[in-house]
């Protein structure tokens, strides 16, 4: 969803706007020459954005927004290479003085040439589209730096807002002033505050060769409230989803207790044919990359440590009872959540070698980190059916049912079954946090973002997000600075899961 295509309409893709809000991660929309079916395709993108997020209500407003501010980026980008083809100096105030006197006039009259000269030197205009922490941000980029003028003229024009309560009554003023370059911002601004923003809401700024118009505007908070009120709902209501059997229990209040033997540990988790079956296949499989084949679990508990063993229990009575809730088990869900452990417990090896907790913690956070998503991907339909009947008792709307249930919010259900299975809180604070680690605490930080990253990666693998999606802060914690560097370590990762 990155670039425009020439002679050719551009499909909405629902799908990589439905994942890029649950993700938290940023759309993007480049164009060199704005052409009538990107701006319609930009619109499209903008009110299924909004839709998505209950947000509709806001969609004539900031539908006028974003075409004043990718025409205006779109004018900035056609003035650079119109002053250039003159001879002038955007920056000289007298210069500038001349070149404006026939820029609107000159550039109209041949504006083919100059929107070719604009995709030739790589003048683009950037749409930006991101939900984070109950906000959304809209970001229009081109790659043309105001000078201190127009930076200045922009801020006036912001200022004068402030006078008018009307679009009428700014459209006379202004014009009458003879400054109808002006009325655009103006009123843009007015068309905000009609959905009860102010010019605080709307950011101007120069960063990295960029100029970025930014709104950021407030997710209604009744919906998010209502979202994770629904959530703790829905823990209630799934009573099918049992604590684990006793021989599970068992190991791990062994585990948890200090003066447990490691040969008792092992004797217990023999005696649970099945347990033992799960625990030996998961140990010797490529994954754990043992030097040679682990044959008894008393090898095990030596080898991957008490810790090692407690999750791999967890992991195995987790998928077993995941899978076992009486509908189908959603193969390519689960295939996902056994790349992304296999991918998280391999970038640990190689990011964290000398942090054993991360290692020993990577595997379980990765296979679980969607644990919300597989509750209702591996239930019944019955058992939806009977939530549903439930959530309609409680007065949780239509709406709101069926936004957890296509994955909103996944992350905090997903925690919640995990607190509910009492399991550590390293691993509750990844699987809620795995969207976002930037927002988990210190303890969890560096688990999260490794979770993010391998989950990531296998959505790159797919199509399914790109390079610029990538959090910056994530890929600059493991001293990852280049698409051709990601797509090294994408690539080995996915050759290594193909041979486990």
């Amino acid at each position: 969803m990155q670039h425009e295509q020439k002679n050719q309409k551009v499909s909405l893709d629902n799908s990589k706007i439905k994942m890029a809000i649950r993700a938290g991660i940023p759309l993007s929309i480049t164009t060199y020459t704005l052409p009538r079916e990107m701006s319609e395709y930009m619109e499209q993108v903008l009110a299924a954005f909004l839709n998505e997020l209950g947000q509709e209500h806001m969609g004539t407003y900031l539908k006028y927004c974003l075409n004043e501010l990718v025409t205006n980026a779109k004018k900035a980008n056609t003035k650079r290479i119109y002053f250039k083809e003159k001879n002038l100096d955007l920056f000289d105030d007298s210069d500038y003085e001349i070149g404006m006197k026939t820029f609107k006039d000159e550039t109209l009259g041949n504006i083919r040439h100059y929107l070719a000269m604009q995709k030739l030197t790589g003048l683009y205009v950037k749409l930006i589209l991101q939900t984070r922490n109950n906000r959304i941000k809209i970001e229009v980029r081109n790659n043309s730096v105001l000078t201190f003028r127009e930076y200045k003229r922009m801020h006036d024009k912001l200022s004068r807002a402030q006078q008018y309560t009307s679009v009428d009554q700014a459209m006379t003023q202004v014009v009458d002033l003879s400054e109808g370059a002006g009325l655009g911002i103006i009123i843009m601004i007015l068309m905000l505050e009609k959905i009860g923003l102010t010019e605080e809401n709307f950011q101007i700024l120069c960063e990295n060769g960029e100029t970025i118009t930014r709104i950021i505007l407030p997710i209604n908070e009744k919906t998010q409230r209502k979202l994770n009120s629904a959530s703790h709902e829905f823990i209630k209501i799934i009573d099918e989803i049992p604590q684990f059997p006793e021989s599970i229990m068992r190991v791990n209040r062994l585990i948890n207790d200090s003066n447990t033997k490691m040969s008792e540990i092992a004797m217990a988790i023999s005696s649970d044919v099945s347990l033992t079956t799960d625990l030996l296949r998961l140990v010797n499989s490529v994954t754990f990359a043992l030097a040679s084949p682990c044959r008894s679990i008393a090898d095990a508990v030596k080898l991957v440590g008490i810790r090692g063993i407690k999750n791999m229990i967890l992991s195995v009575g987790s998928v077993n009872h995941l899978q076992g809730l009486g509908g189908d088990s959603q193969k390519t869900l689960f295939m996902h959540a056994y790349r992304v452990a296999f991918y998280s417990y391999n970038l640990a090896h190689n990011f964290c070698a000398s942090e054993r907790d991360i290692i020993d913690d990577s595997y379980i956070c990765g296979l679980l980190h969607d644990m919300g998503k597989l509750v209702f991907a591996t239930a019944h339909p019955g058992f939806i059916d009977n939530i549903r009947d439930i959530c309609r008792q409680r007065n949780i709307s239509q709406d709101i049912f069926e936004k957890l249930l296509a994955g909103v919010n996944h992350s905090e259900i997903g925690a919640l079954i995990a607190e509910k299975w009492n399991f550590p809180d390293i691993i509750i604070s990844v699987i809620r946090h795995h969207h976002e680690p930037d927002m988990a605490p210190p303890s969890s930080k560096k688990l999260s973002s490794l979770v993010y990253l391998a989950d990531m990666l296998a959505h790159y693998q797919t199509n399914e997000v790109d390079y610029y999606q990538f959090d910056l802060d994530v890929l600059k914690l493991f001293g990852i600075g280049s698409e051709n560097q990601l797509r090294k370590i994408s690539d080995k990762l996915a050759a290594a899961f193909k041979e486990d």
